[in-house]
């Protein structure tokens, strides 16, 4: 998808440890048809990392208690917004807010991601890309404010074995949700040509 191109850097929470991890890398674009399409790369020692197994790509909830990679999009100005979590064993799962922490059950997000994982010494490299069908109302002819995130599951760590990473972390306690967090701006794809 963007060949060696990871030009985002999530940044670890202060209050979670990580040991294990070296650096996680995103690189996050249009994709054609108005999606969105991203690239994550983890590099660390992968040997003490809990990887998950591959598995049907499926819709899966509680993804984000065991390593994973989301994002958040919102449209800038709206309270609402759409979460994304992508697991490296092919799962996915999507949910919809009204605003911070209130889902909106009333929108169904069933498209699934186009997901592809690849194990490698020393690192994990996975691209997702968003059908624009599942993205907020609005989203292809507006601003998008996202927020890209990771939990990383260690395997040999009694306490702290999640670390959380982001772009931003805006509070005392990691918190995707939280809308200050979604810190990379994306213009409508005819503007960002």
């Amino acid at each position: 998808m963007f060949p060696g191109e990871f030009t985002l850097t999530l940044r670890r929470h202060p209050a979670t440890p990580a040991p294990v991890v070296r650096t996680i890398e995103v690189h996050a674009a249009r994709a054609a048809g108005g999606g969105i399409a991203l690239a994550y790369c983890l590099r660390g020692d992968m040997a003490r990392l809990r990887i998950p197994a591959p598995q049907p790509p499926e819709p899966a909830d509680g993804l984000w208690e065991h390593s994973c990679f989301e994002a958040f999009v919102g449209v800038l100005g709206e309270a609402g917004y759409h979460e994304f979590n992508f697991s490296p064993s092919g799962q996915w799962a999507a949910y919809a807010f009204s605003g911070y922490r209130q889902r909106d059950d009333s929108r169904v997000l069933l498209v699934p991601p186009q997901i592809t994982a690849k194990l490698f010494a020393g690192r994990l490299e996975l691209e997702a890309v968003i059908a624009a069908a599942v993205l907020p109302p609005r989203a292809a002819t507006a601003t998008l404010q996202i927020g890209l995130s990771a939990v990383v599951e260690a395997a040999d760590i009694i306490d702290g074995s999640h670390s959380y990473w982001a772009l931003h972390h805006p509070a005392a306690l990691p918190d995707f949700h939280h809308r200050d967090g979604f810190a990379l701006e994306l213009a409508p794809a005819h503007e960002s040509s």
